[in-house]
Parts: C-alpha cells; sequence; structure tokens
C-alpha cells in the first residue's frame, strides 16, 4: 500500500479576507502544527499562496491519526493526502504521476479526470496542455483498466506545480470554518444536556475561542453529574481546542430563590442570576459575549418572553447558534462530534432539579423584575460568595479511541 507522508490542506473563506488574509493564514498553521504535537511522527507545518501544506519527517508516522486530528481543525475545508516530487521538471513530473497511479491503484479499474495546476505561467506548456499530456501516458500504460471520464470521473488526478511538483487524487472533508480565536472570545453557559456543547462547537467553527461555566448545586447534584460536565468541555475542546471551565457553586442563590420567589418564575429567575454571573466571569475573561443553547420554544424558559426576561439582564450580547433547529437537528450534531453520548448521562444538572411544575411560559419582565426584588436582603451576599468561590478547570481535547 502506498505511504503518504503529506499532506495538502485547503481552506474557503481565509481566501477572500483580504489585507487580513495572512492573520488568518498564520492561524491556521498554528493551530494545524498544535494539533498534530501528540501525533506519532514529526510534522512541518508551512504556507504557500493559497495553500496550507504538512510535511512528515524521516521515521515512522501514524497516518490515520494524523489525518483524523486535521479533519478536527477549525478553517481547514479540504485534506489531500498528497506525494511530493522535489522538481518541475515536467518529464519527471510526468513520470512520478504515472507511477503514483500504479503505486496507489495496482488493480483497481475507475474514470479518472486530470488537473492540472500550474503557478508559474512561464511553463513551457498549458494548464490543459499538461493534463492532457498526463491523461495520455495513463492511458498509455493502464488503459485496460481505465478510462478518462471529463465529466463525471470517479477519481480527479491532480497536480500542482508550485516550487515542486504536488501530486493528489483525494479530497477528504474537513470542518471548514475560521481558525479558532480569529473571531474573538466567548463564554458559553454549559450544562449538561445536548444542545449546550454543540452551541460551543457551532461558535468555534465560526473563528469564536469558547470558554465556559457550569452552574452546580451540590448536594442536590453529584460530583458525577459535574465530572459529565467537566467531559463535555473536554470532548468539545478536540474541535475547539482547549476550555476553560468555570464551576459555580449555585446552590445558594436557588435556595434563595426558592424560598423567596414565585414557583412558576424559578427557573427564569435562575437563568437570570446565571447570565449575569456568566457576564462577569466573561469581562474578566475579556470575552465579547455570552453563548447558549437555547432553542425558541424547546422548554419554558425558551420562549420568545422568556429569552427577553433573561437577555434583559445582560450587556454583552448572546448568541444562541441552535436557535431555530430542531431537536432532532442538534442530535445529529452532537452524535457528529462525539457529544451526545455523555450528554444522556442520567446525572442531574441544577436547573432539572429546581424545575417548578407548572413554569410560567410567557413571563412579564416587570413582573419578574418585581418579584425579583424579594431577594434583595440577600442575594448580594449569595451573589460575592458564589463568585468569589468559582473553581476554574482548564479542560484540554479528551483523546478518544
Amino acid at each position: 500500500m502506498f505511504e503518504y507522508r503529506a499532506f495538502l490542506i485547503k481552506y474557503a473563506e481565509i481566501g477572500v479576507k483580504g489585507k487580513n488574509r495572512y492573520l488568518f493564514e498564520d492561524a491556521l498553521v498554528g493551530q494545524i502544527a498544535n494539533a498534530l504535537k501528540k501525533i506519532e511522527g514529526d510534522y512541518k507545518v508551512y504556507k504557500q499562496p493559497g495553500r496550507v501544506f504538512v510535511e512528515a519527517g524521516k521515521g515512522s508516522i501514524d497516518y490515520e491519526g494524523a489525518l483524523d486530528a486535521l479533519k478536527r481543525v477549525m478553517g481547514v475545508l479540504h485534506i489531500c493526502p498528497i506525494y511530493i516530487v522535489d522538481s518541475t521538471d515536467l518529464d519527471k513530473a510526468y513520470e512520478e504521476v504515472v507511477n503514483y497511479i500504479g503505486e496507489c491503484y495496482p488493480t483497481e479499474s475507475f474514470t479518472f479526470k486530470v488537473m492540472a495546476k500550474r503557478s508559474n505561467k512561464k511553463m513551457p506548456k498549458t494548464s490543459p496542455e499538461i493534463s492532457a499530456d498526463i491523461g495520455g501516458l495513463i492511458l498509455e500504460k493502464y488503459g485496460d483498466r481505465l478510462s478518462v471520464d471529463v465529466k463525471n470521473p470517479d477519481k480527479f488526478i491532480t497536480i500542482e506545480l508550485r516550487d515542486k511538483a504536488y501530486i493528489y487524487s483525494e479530497t477528504i472533508k474537513g470542518e471548514g470554518g475560521l481558525p479558532i480565536g480569529t473571531a474573538g472570545k466567548a463564554m458559553c453557559l454549559l450544562s449538561g444536556g445536548i444542545d449546550s456543547p454543540v452551541a460551543a462547537y457551532m461558535m468555534a467553527r465560526r473563528g469564536v475561542k469558547v470558554e465556559a461555566v457550569y452552574f452546580h448545586a451540590p448536594p442536590y447534584t453529584s460530583e458525577r453529574a459535574k465530572q459529565k460536565v467537566v467531559d463535555l468541555a473536554r470532548l468539545t475542546a478536540r474541535y475547539a481546542g482547549n476550555i476553560k471551565l468555570y464551576v459555580v457553586n449555585f446552590t445558594d442563590i436557588q435556595l434563595a430563590i426558592y424560598e423567596k420567589c414565585p414557583h412558576d418564575e424559578l427557573t427564569i429567575i435562575m437563568r437570570r442570576y446565571m447570565m449575569k454571573i456568566a457576564e462577569d466571569l466573561a469581562l474578566k475573561d475579556e470575552c465579547v459575549g455570552l453563548v447558549t443553547g437555547e432553542s425558541i420554544g424547546q422548554v419554558a424558559s425558551q420562549t420568545m418572553q422568556s429569552l427577553l426576561s433573561t437577555n434583559a439582564v445582560c450587556s454583552l450580547p448572546v448568541y444562541r447558534p441552535v436557535i431555530c433547529f430542531d431537536k432532532q437537528d442538534i442530535i445529529n450534531i452532537s452524535q457528529r462530534i462525539g457529544t451526545f453520548e455523555t450528554s444522556i448521562l442520567p446525572f442531574e444538572d441544577c436547573c432539572t432539579i429546581f424545575v417548578a411544575e407548572h413554569p410560567v411560559t410567557k413571563p412579564l419582565l416587570a413582573k419578574i423584575e418585581k418579584d425579583e426584588k424579594k431577594l434583595d436582603d440577600v442575594i448580594d451576599e449569595l451573589y460575592k460568595k458564589a463568585v468569589d468561590s468559582v473553581e476554574i478547570i482548564n479542560c484540554e481535547p479528551m483523546e478518544v479511541e
């Protein structure tokens, strides 16, 4: 079997970033290099106009591990395993393409189309001429099992002539989007459910560096519930990069709300204090927004009126990437990114423990604010205690077999 030792990385949106394009390219190069640090092999990552390349040094490499890591790097549109010829001499390049086909596909039968791309327009032949030459040589040697189809081929045989000749015939889909951190930083309210990890992933895909906050309510929620959220953060970090998780002890605030406020408003008022604390932590961490996994109408606290009430306590923008998704849409993404099985583990979070039997679905903001005043004699001290006792956990990407 042919052993690939290099990859050509294609990106999409980065290519239209104008004068700032180099910032996105440099971020992508750095994040690819970081993603490969734990993979067997010595990898060199470098950029050329419109492309990023990964080359393995001497010694053994983990090809599948490297490919898997590259597929999770935000900003990578396509990954092409490549064979590199250290020459742009056309005769040499022609010979190597023919040899490449024989080594990669020694017995297969398929249709193909040759795509030649040259960066040096002073070459003696044009790209269509080079493509035709290579196609003819392939048919000459392998015409008994290969044939040309320019409209709908089984494989595109591509050769890019730059400083070297880069040959490839396979294109693997990456995550796309933008490199992490190029769009700023946001704080995600991470529960133990299905939706919030998906929301964090989707923001990361748009180049946002995601941190997270989890509201813990011991003894009403167990250490297993907390560990579940840590695991979700680590699973999400496989795509989003390291996540700083703030764990807030929310028990005393919840008990005060339960004791002093109308029970049908419990979830809304609790949610408002979660948003307040999340915003305080976000501002200290230089975040420029909050992120939640809320979807309109999914539960009582996610109606339009409820979202209005929770938004009212925030000065930072609140981003809700799954706001119009059906539940199944969210589940599908969570299954693809590997968070679903952990999300459905039966460990209760603090919201489900204190949920009202008949929660208000269309709260009036004025009434919520009026009822919150019943907390005035205790809330400042409880709020300060909760913020001052925050635990911070650095969640690195979880290795998954």
